[in-house]
């Protein structure tokens, strides 16, 4: 393991909170918590601004960075923080390493992890692309084998993606197909609201033909399985129909009628207390724990992709969190995208990451019972 300090060579450091004032910020020595891997993202967008900030915090506890060492040090600048950035010879060295100290582990796979700090930001590449899928593959193998106790996505352009030739729209497609393709669920969450998609990344149209009892059924039983690993062993589901007002008795749209509403009564029959569905309008504030008033229902299951995140997003996207359910590894994912329009700005905010993490350390613990 070799560490060198990045960043700016004089002059004092700028004060700016990595994570909002009063947040409790997890310890950054190891004290007994379990090692994470945190993957870099897309080298062109704001991942590697957002992990250096989250590292800066002292927000990470012991985790290892899958990525480029020369693009986390152009984060570093890029902040205008003074950190230093080791590599790692193995995964399992993050574990020595100081507090506030970037440890990262460049993968086999990773190509020319040196020239990945020269592509422009904010712009689609395809060695960019390559380089997310090397780096989400490498932190996927590491889970599945037990070495790090959960994996944390930094953003990934599918765009860039699609230009490396990824087979796979995004993480949870190849998350899935890294565990064998088992069945998984998307889950965006925060404090107040946990929303679990039936269908993600595809056209709304082929969405709705992807939706049918057994689609509905197997997200219903999913989401009653995982909700243990957050303390909830019998979560109430609400179940958000597809069509206005849920359909309307049929006038609106028969999907309700004919699939939607029998798979909620086969998953009650099962012992899952799944409720609908429900309007797809009113089911999201029903479901959320305001302050001093809590929800009537523990989570929410949508049927496509905007119907289900767009009220968790309308939230606020700072403590948002991704996570996918089904998988046999804990993987979760900030909030938001690339954002390459402020890429290179040093502006990135770190919050969301920070929650992915809380989350993926509470969900590891719970795993792991």
């Amino acid at each position: 393991m070799s560490a060198q300090p990045s960043g700016p060579s004089a002059g004092p450091l700028p004060s700016r909170p990595a994570i909002p004032s009063g947040d409790r910020p997890l310890r950054a020595a190891g004290e007994g918590q379990a090692l994470l891997a945190i993957t870099q993202g897309d080298p062109c967008g704001i991942g590697p601004e957002t992990i250096a900030r989250a590292v800066a915090a002292g927000a990470t506890g012991p985790a290892v960075v899958i990525g480029s060492v020369a693009v986390l040090r152009r984060a570093v600048q890029q902040c205008g923080l003074l950190l230093p950035v080791a590599r790692l010879d193995a995964p399992a060295e993050a574990l020595l390493a100081p507090p506030n100290c970037i440890a990262v582990w460049q993968p086999p796979g990773l190509a020319d992890p040196d020239g990945l700090a020269d592509l422009p930001m904010g712009r689609v590449h395809a060695r960019a692309g390559a380089a997310a899928a090397a780096c989400i593959e490498a932190a996927a193998t590491l889970a599945k084998a037990g070495e790090v106790a959960a994996m944390v996505t930094a953003p990934i352009h599918k765009e860039a993606l699609a230009a490396a030739g990824v087979d796979f729209p995004g993480h949870t497609e190849m998350l899935q197909a890294a565990a064998g393709a088992v069945p998984v669920r998307m889950m965006l969450a925060n404090d107040e609201l946990r929303v679990v998609l039936v269908t993600i990344h595809v056209a709304l149209r082929r969405a709705i033909e992807q939706l049918d009892f057994d689609a509905v059924l197997h997200t219903l039983r999913i989401a009653h399985r995982s909700a243990a690993a957050w303390g909830l062993p019998a979560p109430r589901i609400a179940v958000a129909g597809l069509n206005p007002h849920a359909g309307e008795g049929g006038l609106f749209g028969d999907e309700e009628i004919r699939f939607i509403a029998p798979a909620i009564v086969a998953a009650r029959a099962e012992g899952i207390d799944a409720r609908g569905p429900f309007a797809p309008d009113t089911v999201f504030m029903r479901a959320r724990h305001a302050p001093g008033r809590p929800g009537e229902f523990d989570l929410v299951v949508a049927m496509t992709h905007d119907h289900g995140l767009i009220p968790v997003k309308y939230l606020g996207v700072e403590q948002g969190v991704n996570v996918t359910l089904g998988l046999p590894f804990v993987r979760t994912s900030p909030d938001h995208g690339t954002a390459f329009d402020i890429a290179g700005s040093g502006r990135a905010d770190a919050s969301s990451l920070v929650a992915a993490l809380r989350m993926a350390r509470r969900l590891a613990a719970g795993a792991a019972r």
